[in-house]
C-alpha cells in the first residue's frame, strides 16, 4: 500500500466476553454529551480492537450486559434468526390478571409490529402493609427473544401497566448470578464462553 509492504498476521484473535452488571443511570455508549456515566469507562484495555456491547439496556434498566471483542459473536447474538432468549425480572404496577398474561404471550400490536413474551410468570406479590392495604406492585419474570428497543416496557404499557423496575437476569445461557457489584464485571469462564458461542453456532477461539 502506497509502495510499502504490509505484513498481515495469520493469528486468530482470542474471543473474550465480559459479564457487566449495569446500574440504573449508566448509558451504553462510549461517550455521552450530557456527561452521564457510561459502561465503557472502567473496562480492561484490549491490545487490539475494542469492546462491543451486545445489544443495549436503556438508562433506567439494570442488570446483565455482555461485552465482547468479537464483532462476529456480537452480530450473531443480536441477530433475530438465532432467537437468543433474554430474561428479565420486572416490577409492575397495576392490576394484572390471567387474561392479560395470556394476551402478552399470544401477541399484542405495538407501533413497530406485533410482539409477545415467550413466557411470563409471577415471581412475587408484595405482602399487605401495616394498614392492611395490598401493594399494587408485583414482580414478574419474562422472557423475550427479540432485542427491540424498550420491548419489555412497551408490552406492559400496552396493557396499561407501569414498569417501575427492570433488571435483565439472563442472556442466552449466561445468568447474572451473584457476587458482582453494580458497575462491576468479570470475564466469562471457558465453559461459559463455549456455551455462549455454541448458542450461535460459532467456535470459540480461546
Amino acid at each position: 500500500m502506497d509502495n510499502r509492504r504490509i505484513t498481515l498476521s495469520d493469528k486468530t484473535e482470542t474471543v473474550r466476553v465480559l459479564l457487566y452488571k449495569k446500574r440504573v443511570g449508566e448509558v451504553v455508549t462510549r461517550s455521552d454529551p450530557d456527561g452521564r456515566r457510561t459502561v465503557f469507562r472502567k473496562l480492561p484495555k484490549l491490545d487490539t480492537g475494542r469492546w462491543i456491547a451486545v445489544g443495549r439496556l436503556d438508562i433506567n434498566t439494570s442488570g446483565l450486559l455482555l461485552l465482547t471483542n468479537s464483532g462476529e459473536l456480537a452480530r450473531r447474538l443480536m441477530h433475530p434468526s438465532f432467537e437468543i432468549e433474554r430474561e428479565y425480572a420486572v416490577r409492575v404496577r397495576g392490576r394484572v390478571d390471567d387474561c392479560m398474561l395470556e394476551r402478552l404471550q399470544k401477541g399484542v400490536p405495538l407501533e413497530d409490529g406485533t410482539a409477545r413474551f415467550e413466557k411470563v410468570w409471577c415471581a412475587t406479590v408484595l405482602p399487605p402493609d401495616e394498614t392492611g392495604a395490598v401493594s399494587a406492585n408485583h414482580w414478574f419474570q419474562v422472557i423475550v427473544k427479540q432485542g427491540r428497543h424498550r420491548l419489555v416496557r412497551k408490552l406492559w404499557e400496552s396493557q396499561r401497566c407501569q414498569v417501575s423496575r427492570l433488571i435483565r437476569v439472563r442472556f442466552g445461557p449466561i445468568e447474572l448470578g451473584r457476587g458482582i457489584k453494580a458497575s462491576g464485571h468479570r470475564e466469562l469462564e471457558p465453559h461459559e464462553l463455549q456455551q455462549l458461542c455454541g448458542a450461535v453456532n460459532l467456535t470459540a477461539v480461546t
